[in-house]
């Protein structure tokens, strides 16, 4: 007797290139919706049929991942830290006397 295999059904329907999970397979395949979305993919989660949440990618401007990502995007004039700069920014803040 050959075995048999049983893969899930984790996709609601697509149409016009939409993913759709609903509630109960996107709670239990989060992580696996999620490593699609960062692949570029848009998904739609629905409840009851009816879409209800779409998830897509962040975009982010600038990925800044360590130390050192904005060297030389930044310039501190030499009196960045001084008493006046200090009272400045205390006083933008409301704090201070």
């Amino acid at each position: 007797m050959p075995a048999e295999f049983s893969f899930p059904r984790f996709e609601v329907h697509v149409e016009r290139d939409e993913v759709h999970f609903n509630m109960h397979e996107a709670k239990t395949h989060l992580s696996r919706i999620i490593e699609r979305v960062e692949q570029g993919e848009e998904i739609f989660i629905d409840r009851a049929g009816v879409p209800v949440a779409k998830v897509v990618p962040l975009v982010r401007r600038v990925n800044r991942v360590g130390l050192g990502s904005l060297a030389g995007q930044v310039d501190l004039s030499g009196d960045w830290d001084s008493a006046e700069t200090n009272a400045e920014i205390a006083r933008d803040f409301g704090v201070g006397g």
